[in-house]
């Protein structure tokens, strides 16, 4: 049975999902080669994991109910992590693209 989420919940999920995915696509197209060989430096890695840490966690502060963010169930972060699968698609859109234009 599809539970209905209230307004709350969709606003917050909204916004930690399309955080969590803008920020983790800097370490796919930050390289023309493969993200998964090439490392990226300390400070670019600590950066974006700050950031997606933050926005997971924000629901759950104090200022939470001022920014109309609720928390949500464990539920959406097993969603959030098949969602972040969308990063191997940039992946494969990104090669043939590199190749047209810089090789």
């Amino acid at each position: 049975m599809i539970r209905r989420a209230h307004h709350a919940q969709i606003h917050t999920g909204w916004f930690i999902e399309s955080l969590a995915t803008q920020t983790l696509v800097l370490l796919v197209i930050r390289t023309t080669g493969n993200p998964f060989r090439s490392k990226p430096s300390l400070a670019l890695l600590a950066t974006v994991i700050v950031i997606v840490l933050i926005g997971a966690l924000l629901p759950f502060r104090p200022l939470a109910p001022r920014l109309g963010f609720t928390p949500l169930p464990a539920g959406f972060f097993v969603f959030l992590l098949a969602a972040t699968t969308y990063l191997l698609l940039v992946e494969m859109a990104k090669r043939p693209l590199v190749r047209r234009f810089f090789a």
